[in-house]
């Protein structure tokens, strides 16, 4: 049984971001595939003791909870373990952040896969020394990785023009079926009504425009009885990050925090519409749950979000405000139409397979 490592995430089950979303999904399909998965998990964002979940197994190691050096350290580290402790026949990195490894990875004699969910140095919340090393660790994973996988059409087009390697992988993020929740007891603990509040959820950083939503959503005229909620948080509690939650309550925002399962299934069962405003994403998993429930949605034109395609009156331009509070007014003042998305590429079986082909040609 051939062995697969996965390091560069925080760790599953149950922890914050969309990566950790997308490997939550993936790998235990890997797993039933038939390969040994092992994945890395940082121990500062563990929150159990299990030693494997849904037949991957997981491996814990320390590392500084620093924004600046915990992705590094904790990838070099994972390195020597997926060679020495769990003797990987692939080590599978994801990120450009860790890519920065590869070259490490490739002289220690393993194999390696490497996924690029983002170009995260287009991202406000890193310095321009911080940029500079992402951009050096997607430069060195595409020249020194076996074989690449890109979540989208945008960041393939790129990895061809940057580093002239065209045989990248173009693998979607996906979306399980949808879990409709029925009851509102976890509304009523909020304190909203069904189909009287607008939905956004992501982690706090200035990329997802959060502040923006809040500030047009708190200017609208008319709110008819509607709310906002907010469902998220923050790695690490920043400067921006305090100031998004003060900005929400002052505004009587509601904010879930960090949460997953039937709590959100409710939520997203029960909401009016699904709100994201972001300057920058990858293939933004949070958007396609919303859609797996049928929810109207109001989305930034940034080309990761007009890729998706959905209906055309769902984009407003990006960072435009007026235009966003003209979508928000629009939700409010005509009850919202629930709409029937396509989805087909976007099923977690069929990348499972897709990943898989992957592994098979190494």
């Amino acid at each position: 049984m051939k062995k697969i490592v996965i390091t560069g995430i925080r760790g599953i089950p149950n922890i914050l971001g969309g990566v950790e979303t997308h490997c939550e999904e993936l790998f235990p399909r890997v797993a039933a595939s038939g390969f040994d998965v092992t994945i890395i998990r940082r121990k500062s964002y563990v929150k159990d003791a299990l030693k494997e979940y849904k037949g991957v197994k997981f491996t814990d190691i320390s590392t500084p909870h620093k924004k600046s050096f915990e992705t590094i350290i904790h990838t070099l580290k994972g390195v020597w373990v997926a060679k020495f402790r769990c003797h990987a026949d692939i080590l599978h990195i994801q990120g450009i952040g860790p890519a920065l490894v590869t070259p490490f990875a490739k002289l220690l004699g393993l194999k390696v896969v490497l996924t690029i969910h983002s170009h995260n140095y287009d991202h406000e919340k890193w310095s321009n020394a911080a940029k500079f090393m992402l951009k050096i660790g997607e430069k060195m994973g595409c020249h020194f990785a076996n074989e690449v996988i890109v979540i989208s059409e945008i960041i393939k087009n790129n990895i061809i023009k940057l580093y002239n390697r065209k045989d990248v992988h173009l693998i979607y993020n996906g979306v399980p079926k949808p879990n409709f929740i029925q009851t509102t007891h976890y509304l009523d603990k909020l304190g909203v009504e069904s189909q009287k509040y607008i939905f956004a959820m992501g982690r706090f950083v200035p990329e997802k425009n959060f502040h923006q939503l809040i500030k047009a959503f708190s200017s609208l005229v008319s709110r008819n009885g509607y709310k906002l909620v907010l469902a998220g948080d923050a790695d690490f509690n920043d400067e921006y990050s305090r100031k998004l939650k003060k900005m929400a309550h002052e505004n009587e925002v509601i904010l879930t925090g960090f949460i997953k399962g039937e709590k959100l299934h409710e939520l997203l069962t029960h909401a009016s519409a699904f709100v994201l405003p972001s300057s920058h994403e990858g293939l933004p998993i949070s958007l396609l749950e919303a859609m797996s429930y049928d929810l109207p949605a109001i989305v930034s034109d940034i080309p990761a979000n007009l890729a998706i395609g959905i209906h055309q009156d769902s984009y407003f331009p990006e960072g435009n405000e007026e235009k966003l509070v003209e979508k928000l007014e629009k939700i409010i003042a005509e009850k919202p139409i629930r709409r029937k998305y396509p989805l087909e590429n976007y099923h977690w079986d069929n990348i499972t397979k897709q990943t898989v082909k992957v592994y098979e040609k190494i």
